[in-house]
């Protein structure tokens, strides 16, 4: 039984709580076993009851398979409450959100009219299955990727300006190579085809149909292999100096629980599991 360094929580918790929160252990690891089961479960039941010849044959049945998932899923999420060391912390936190907002719904429909709608946020169980394989660790690396585009920002914003600004001009011109006569009935539609090429899409609904504006079309369409190439550069770029300024910050410090390997100069326990770090 792990007890966290002051955890003042009483055994049956601390004992409850690794099996919920851990997979350390064969408790732990069967717990999410079966929590992966009901969540793709439930997340099947939420595709089927979208197909309607398949809500209409097995309407009846699917509500109760829902019913009974929201249950076993109000009661791991009180389970969670219970042990957590702080119950707070934990229905603040992202994932103890994810879990409440995924069986919200099911009671609100039956207390408020029009609430089905929202059963539709069912599917944010699918998030948990982050946790419970585990790689929310790697979200941690999320703000490498969020450091990279708030550095980048401007020269996208100048970028986007740019494309703004060339899609409206080839558009106008096409609306008055092509005219209403070729389906380019307005500017705002001649636009919309523009962007609709030059992102490499073609919808095809729309197309030009003389040599002059074929011409363009295809000057458009080149103009986009380049233009595609032009973000992903840019953030790249700062995306490895982001990488190289985390990289600096970090410590090679292994945890000697969990095996982690990198750590905050200034951190006295694993960012993991919560183990007591070796001094550096």
């Amino acid at each position: 039984m792990t007890r966290p360094p002051g955890d003042r929580r009483a055994g049956w918790r601390v004992a409850l709580g690794n099996v919920v929160f851990n997979n350390d252990t064969p408790a732990g690891r069967a717990f999410d076993l079966v929590l992966i089961v009901l969540i793709v479960t439930s997340i099947g039941v939420v595709m089927l009851d979208s197909v309607r010849p398949f809500r209409a044959a097995y309407g009846p049945a699917l509500k109760q398979v829902e019913w009974v998932l929201t249950l076993l899923f109000s009661l791991e999420y009180l389970l969670r409450l219970v042990t957590a060391r702080h119950p707070w912390n934990y229905a603040r936190s992202f994932f103890g959100l994810v879990d409440l907002l995924s069986i919200l719904p099911g009671y609100l429909a039956l207390f408020v009219p029009g609430a089905e709608t929202l059963l539709i946020v069912r599917v944010l169980r699918l998030l948990r299955i982050f946790r419970i394989l585990k790689l929310a660790r790697y979200l941690s690396e999320a703000s490498v990727l969020t450091e990279a585009i708030r550095a980048s920002a401007a020269k996208i914003t100048v970028f986007l300006v740019t494309v703004l600004t060339l899609v409206t001009i080839i558009g106008a011109l096409m609306y008055l190579i092509e005219g209403p006569a070729n389906g380019f009935t307005s500017i705002p539609t001649s636009i919309y085809w523009a962007i609709v090429t030059l992102t490499t899409v073609g919808y095809g609904d729309i197309a030009p149909k003389t040599p002059l504006g074929k011409g363009l079309a295809s000057l458009a369409m080149i103009l986009g292999y380049g233009i595609l190439a032009v973000p992903t550069g840019i953030v790249t770029v700062s995306l490895a100096r982001a990488q190289g300024t985390q990289d600096r910050r970090l410590t090679p410090r292994v945890c000697p629980r969990c095996g982690l390997e990198g750590h905050d100069p200034d951190a006295r326990f694993c960012k993991r599991c919560g183990e007591e770090l070796p001094s550096a």
